[in-house]
């Protein structure tokens, strides 16, 4: 008996008392999210709360619905992007993690993040590009941000090619989490590019206080949104993966 509880205790844990949770906060962010949207578009005014019917000149600015367009884009595009590097933040950790102590569990959490971590990346490239296309007339500018953020994801892609190409456990999940830390680098360096470059047109927002309080309130009901979503999006694949792990594990007990 106390061999079987020795070998039980080694399986993958089941689930978490987190998991019980995770759909609850899937659909509170799916909610929130809305609601964000439906604010940006009926809440929020346009230019600090200038209203703009045809084109007028605001602020020595000609703001048109095509600039109006713009700026609703930004109430989705930030939060994907901020909720992008904490998922990265979090994988790094992880990674980090596994590489000191060679667990699975670290690994596994670590692959996940950068899961969710590419989602959101994706999301902030494509909402990132239409905002480009409608603010600055092209898709696509070796803007700092932009170079910066495309070789972030350039980089979280090769980290799962790398994990497709490597078959020995071991060795995948420590070049996977080498690959991480290099994302996990890269972050502060796509956030604060516009600050150490000042010729950057990519505009900061906070530093510039360029948000009224409406658009502020819209901006912090989608951040909101989306963590959730990013958080019930994780741990609804954590749980997926352990309990595939686990009955690789009982079946490999039951083997031998």
């Amino acid at each position: 008996m106390s061999e079987t509880k020795r070998r039980a205790a080694k399986l993958p844990e089941a689930g978490q008392w987190p998991d019980r949770i995770a759909p609850w906060m899937l659909l509170a962010g799916a909610v929130l999210t809305t609601i964000g949207f439906l604010m940006a578009f009926f809440y929020a005014g346009p230019v600090n709360g200038a209203a703009v019917d045809g084109v007028e000149l605001i602020g020595g600015q000609m703001v048109s619905s095509k600039l109006l367009l713009s700026q609703k884009i930004f109430y989705f595009h930030m939060p994907v992007a901020i909720v992008s590097f904490a998922s990265l933040a979090f994988a790094g950790y992880y990674a980090i993690r596994f590489l000191m102590t060679k667990e699975q569990r670290f690994d596994t959490c670590s692959k996940i993040g950068m899961e969710i971590a590419l989602l959101f990346v994706v999301c902030t490239m494509v909402t990132g590009e239409m905002w480009t296309r409608f603010e600055w007339g092209v898709w696509w500018t070796w803007e700092p941000r932009l170079t910066t953020y495309l070789i972030l994801m350039l980089v979280v892609i090769a980290y799962f090619v790398l994990r497709s190409a490597i078959d020995e456990p071991e060795r995948r999940a420590t070049y996977a989490a080498v690959i991480s830390v290099i994302a996990l680098v890269d972050v502060p360096i796509c956030y604060m590019v516009t600050r150490l470059i000042p010729s950057s047109i990519h505009p900061v927002v906070l530093r510039e206080g360029g948000m009224s309080a409406d658009m502020g309130m819209t901006v912090a009901v989608v951040m909101a949104g989306m963590c959730m979503v990013g958080f019930g999006l994780y741990r609804l694949r954590f749980r997926q993966v352990r309990l595939a792990q686990r009955v690789e594990a009982m079946k490999e007990q039951l083997e031998d």
